[in-house]
């Protein structure tokens, strides 16, 4: 099997998801580096074709921005 640019792009993308939604609960900056990684996954979504994949990445992408927001100023707090 030979992967070409994009698609290790998308693994690497994907994968990263998947690592930093396991880590979310050990720090709000993982709830940050999970937005980034869905961020990276909607590109790899819009740049292989498969539109409604970007689309909902960028949602995802959205809420976990808002959930670091959220848990940013809740640790600040403390």
């Amino acid at each position: 099997m030979q992967l070409d640019g994009l698609t290790l792009f998308g693994l690497l993308s994907l994968s990263a998801m998947l690592v930093f939604y396991a880590l979310e609960h050990r720090s709000h900056w993982y709830v940050l580096a999970m937005a980034g990684a869905c961020i990276a996954a909607s590109v790899y979504g819009f740049l292989q074709g498969a539109w409604p994949f970007g689309v909902l990445e960028l949602i995802w992408a959205g809420i976990a921005s808002k959930r670091w927001l959220a848990l940013k100023q809740t640790s600040s707090l403390a």
